[in-house]
């Protein structure tokens, strides 16, 4: 008869064990950290930011369990730097080789996750950590984000309980070389709901290309949704603080490598159970910056005193903000090496509601790179290879792509200006309208003053150090600048 009713009492048992088990507070308060971060996946493309495309359900819960952040910023439209960024919690400009892509992270850069760990944080990842660059040859024993993992599942399944977890999930899914142009690579999505956006020409190729992008996206989702259902299996989610993002904007012209918003302007959503107001949507600005020391105060720690970036955690938590969050500065340095010479295109600029201004400081060198290949890539090689970009330069004999060319390839002034009350695509400079005089004299000041109080070594206008750190990235041409045999190459962009 006992053993009848402790069988009869198992499964409640086990459930009422579940229910504790849900309800549990994270080790020593402490809570759990699982970074989501996509590669190359920009705003807003998301069912929740209202694109018809994209299906993102995950992505979608996030929001609509936590807060949905509609100003979110990568610090640089680039992998590697923006990484870094990340990583360090400081400004590009501050950290040497590793301000550019296919860089050196030299050891001496203090990383969060190395705090974390010190205070009794497992911390690992998997997929895509800081890449892409060199740095075994920089003092690291490991990754700079942590010990690799082959996934999330793996790292969880080793993991001691009695200890909080930070975990940095780096999807590739959305990184062009693996767009999928084949009817099964977008299985499921309506190609009369795609929206050209008005930067790129409206024609077969171009839809196709995009519709590549939507079925990688949505197999972004659904990696991520592979990691929430192992927190949801384990009764962690709600003890969790779930960050869900994306290093940069995507890879089609006018894209990635460019400080306008499809380059920079990334989705952001931020679930953590019920510290959090289900639902809450954010119109603050947000950098990934600021996420270093927001995940250090999550764990109860001081973020680090040169660091940049600025936690948002009362933000988050509907507090109202320890400071103002009405801008975000952006950046870039060498993206890949294009330019003969190794030479940069460094930018610095401000992003507000209502206006985008760029300062291009060396105007004379090709934004897009070199029309003709010179070490990596290709021609114009700041711009990837997509259908989009091979369809705009091979039709450029017709006199309605030349708009599509200026705009992702053509030299560029010394100052932009974008005014996104009429304007929200950044489609036509204002700076030389002397109407906006006042305007674009008060943003420059505002750009030239972060830059000298953040130690920008650009104040000084002769500085080009960037055009000689090592580029780790491989060859695409020979040194007469003919194309390398395929697979020739080290490394793809």
């Amino acid at each position: 008869m006992k053993a009848i009713l402790i069988h009869l009492l198992t499964p409640l048992l086990l459930a009422l064990a579940g229910l504790h088990a849900a309800s549990a507070p994270s080790p020593a308060g402490k809570p759990n950290i699982l970074l989501f971060l996509a590669d190359n996946w920009s705003w807003p493309h998301a069912g929740v930011l209202g694109d018809p495309t994209a299906k993102t359900p995950v992505f979608d819960r996030m929001a609509r369990e936590g807060v949905l952040f509609h100003q979110a910023f990568c610090p640089v439209p680039s992998c590697s730097p923006t990484r870094s960024s990340i990583l360090t919690g400081r400004a590009a400009h501050q950290l040497e080789d590793a301000a550019s892509l296919w860089s050196a992270f030299p050891s001496k850069l203090k990383v969060f996750t190395d705090a974390l760990r010190a205070a009794g944080y497992e911390v690992g990842f998997s997929g895509k950590g800081w890449s892409p660059g060199n740095y075994k040859d920089y003092g690291w024993t490991e990754n700079p984000v942590g010990k690799q993992f082959k996934d999330f599942a793996e790292f969880i399944a080793q993991h001691d309980p009695a200890k909080p977890f930070f975990f940095w999930s780096g999807n590739t899914d959305t990184s062009l070389n693996k767009w999928r142009y084949d009817p099964d690579g977008w299985a499921g999505l309506d190609p009369a709901s795609v929206k050209v956006p008005p930067e790129l020409p409206d024609s077969p190729t171009v839809r196709t290309n995009l519709l590549a992008y939507y079925g990688a996206v949505g197999r972004v989702d659904a990696d991520a949704g592979r990691c929430v259902a192992e927190l949801e299996k384990l009764h962690l989610l709600d003890e969790t603080l779930v960050v869900y993002t994306s290093d940069n904007g995507w890879q089609m012209p006018r894209g990635l490598a460019n400080c306008y918003d499809t380059g920079t302007r990334v989705p952001l959503a931020i679930r953590w159970g019920s510290k959090l107001q289900a639902g809450r949507q954010v119109d603050d600005f947000i950098n990934l910056t600021d996420l270093a020391p927001t995940f250090l105060q999550a764990a109860g720690l001081t973020p680090s005193a040169d660091m940049t970036g600025r936690s948002f955690l009362d933000l988050l938590l509907g507090q109202p903000s320890a400071i103002a969050r009405d801008h975000v500065f952006l950046e870039r340095e060498r993206h890949a090496n294009v330019r003969r010479g190794g030479l940069s295109y460094p930018i610095r600029g401000i992003r507000t509601k209502d206006f985008l201004y760029l300062w291009n400081m060396r105007p004379d060198r090709w934004p897009a790179g070199d029309p003709k290949a010179y070490f990596a890539v290709g021609d114009y090689g700041d711009v990837d290879g997509s259908h989009a970009k091979a369809f705009i330069l091979a039709n450029l004999g017709q006199p309605e792509m030349k708009k599509f060319f200026d705009l992702s390839f053509d030299k560029r002034p010394g100052e932009e200006l974008f005014d996104l009350r009429t304007d929200p695509h950044q489609l036509t400079n204002v700076a030389n309208r002397s109407e906006y005089d006042a305007t674009r004299q008060e943003l420059r000041g505002r750009v030239e003053r972060w830059m000298r109080e953040t130690a920008d070594p650009r104040v000084d206008p002769t500085y080009d150090a960037w055009d000689k750190y090592p580029y780790f990235g491989g060859a695409m041409v020979d040194k007469d600048g003919k194309p390398l045999p395929k697979g020739k190459s080290r490394t793809k962009q």
